[in-house]
């Protein structure tokens, strides 16, 4: 299980989840079109994220941090990607699809 910090990194906006296939769940959030709010702001860049072993922790995790300040939350982006690189920028999503598409 992954606990994720997407953002938009200019204005760090910030998108918070947890997810069992982050790799998926980047997809999704890439191709989010405008309707959904990470669509809506652009929040495309997976910025941080760490791995846990079971959905409970995970999702206290995630929890926890969308309680935060926003200033505790860009320490901990910065404490791991101080240059708020896309940490999925060389991810390979061949073979992957989209919400629509999977659900129609």
């Amino acid at each position: 299980m992954y606990t994720y910090i997407m953002s938009h990194v200019e204005n760090k906006l910030f998108y918070v989840g947890v997810t069992n296939n982050i790799k998926q769940r980047v997809f999704d959030h890439k191709n989010a079109t405008f309707e959904t709010h990470v669509g809506k702001f652009n929040i495309k860049q997976l910025v941080w994220f760490e791995i846990h072993d079971n959905p409970t922790e995970a999702i206290k995790r995630e929890k926890l941090i969308k309680k935060w300040k926003r200033e505790y939350k860009i320490n901990l982006i910065e404490s791991i990607n101080p240059d708020w690189n896309d940490l999925a920028e060389d991810w390979d999503f061949t073979g992957f699809i989209t919400n629509k598409e999977r659900f129609k």
